[in-house]
């Protein structure tokens, strides 16, 4: 198969754009389940540690119950869940009560095929496309349900980052050393400027949900690319925020996710990274 794709470029594009908005179909069942789930396990433990009784609730995981409308619980048909088609022919509504269907479904979906296209454009054939892949798929669902919830779910973040120490014993994108530098430093750098701004403000600016995402970064790019992640996503988050006070009624106090501007910067990272700093050297 791996022959086959590199003698035919076209047909593995195209299969990487129908993998994508598949896997960004199944990316919107955990954006909207997973926070469902975790909110679950933490009342349960919540009633355990003050031994109160559990109530009895449906059991919810990422493949039960079956997807359904959540106004009038419609189940979801095949055809009516096939990516970004299905919501063209319903025309964004329910099928029974034509109740509105959310777009960020056909658009994670667009996005999920994009990004996954742009990653086998820059990588071709290789096991470099594979786990860059898997870090955008799970980048992904991570900001979205940081958007929604203000959460960095461990769920995702902790086995990616454990994925990427693994993978660079393969050298995919860095070597071992530089990867455990890079994971340290990482989750030491953000820690830090928490600690700092706490200190002189006594209010808590970030999450500890951010500290592993550049954990994260520097274990699968390596200590030297968390610099380019820091800039990029810092001058990222500030330009959005202050055009978020600026022109809408978003508060100073209101807290903003920082987890997408994370994302966005190690994203661009792994894709265009060396060339920056290459550029950025040259200088």
């Amino acid at each position: 198969m791996i022959d086959f794709f590199q003698q035919h470029s076209t047909v593995f594009y195209t299969f990487i754009v129908l993998l994508g908005l598949s896997i960004g179909s199944f990316l919107n069942v955990v954006i909207y389940r997973l926070p469902l789930m975790l909110e679950k396990d933490w009342r349960s433990q919540c009633r355990d540690l003050l031994a109160l009784d559990q109530p009895t609730e449906a059991p919810i995981t990422l493949s039960t119950p079956a997807s359904s409308c959540p106004h009038c619980q419609h189940k979801i048909r095949i055809w009516q869940n096939i990516p970004v088609i299905s919501y063209l022919l319903l025309k964004g509504r329910c099928s029974q009560c034509q109740s509105p269907i959310s777009i960020q479904y056909p658009l994670v979906e667009l996005l999920t095929a994009a990004l996954s296209l742009v990653i086998a454009l820059r990588f071709g054939v290789s096991l470099q496309t594979v786990f860059g892949l898997i870090l955008t798929w799970s980048l992904i669902a991570m900001s979205v349900i940081d958007l929604h919830k203000l959460i960095l779910p461990d769920d995702i973040t902790l086995p990616v980052l454990w994925l990427g120490l693994i993978i660079s014993l393969l050298a995919v994108f860095t070597d071992p050393v530089s990867s455990i530098i890079g994971a340290v430093a990482g989750y030491l750098v953000l820690w830090s400027v928490y600690q700092l701004f706490k200190l002189l403000t006594g209010k808590e600016g970030m999450g500890y949900g951010d500290f592993k995402l550049l954990a994260l970064f520097g274990a699968w790019f390596g200590w030297e690319q968390l610099p380019l992640v820091i800039i990029l996503s810092s001058a990222t988050g500030a330009v959005i925020g202050i055009l978020m006070i600026a022109l809408t009624k978003h508060q100073r106090d209101t807290p903003i996710p920082f987890g997408p501007y994370l994302a966005l910067a190690g994203w661009i990272s792994m894709v265009w990274g060396d060339q920056i700093i290459s550029w950025y050297l040259a200088k």
